[in-house]
């Protein structure tokens, strides 16, 4: 199913899903997209970018091509967009996924005064990455690992 503006913009959130600031910067850092079923992402435009939407096999299909990867919108007769390039998307990884993707690097989760805390091995230090929720923690911390990679 494709969800489109069922959230929007508050602050820079989009509801239940990393700001679209600290996909960018993931994105940025060297995070890159493989889209499944079940990924959500917005149009990486101004002014189109607090849509959020689901790939869905019945109305956000991805299709590879030699050229590239395709998001095919299914059945979106109430507007004009068929497909959109996947670099032209910008992902927004759900708090699972980026929990998997920091891997052993991830220590714990805990309540905090700002809202959640995650506590990660980064650069061989244990650091603490404070958000609101969850999502924007473990983003936080993937982040800084991914920074410090490369470095």
């Amino acid at each position: 199913m494709l969800v489109r503006g069922a959230c929007t913009a508050v602050g820079g959130r989009l509801g239940n899903v990393i700001t679209v600031a600290l996909a960018a910067a993931l994105r940025d850092a060297g995070l890159r997209w493989h889209p499944s079923t079940g990924d959500r992402f917005v149009i990486d435009k101004p002014g189109v970018d607090d849509d959020v939407y689901t790939v869905s096999e019945m109305t956000v299909e991805r299709h590879d091509y030699p050229t590239g990867t395709v998001l095919g919108f299914n059945g979106t007769t109430e507007w004009a967009l068929d497909s959109v390039e996947a670099t032209e998307s910008l992902w927004l990884p759900r708090e699972d996924q980026l929990r998997t993707l920091l891997g052993a690097a991830f220590t714990s989760l805990d309540r905090s005064d700002v809202g959640l805390t995650v506590t990660a091995v980064v650069a061989g230090e244990r650091q603490t990455f404070d958000a609101p929720d969850a999502a924007d923690a473990y983003g936080s911390a993937l982040l800084a690992y991914i920074r410090s990679a490369l470095d």
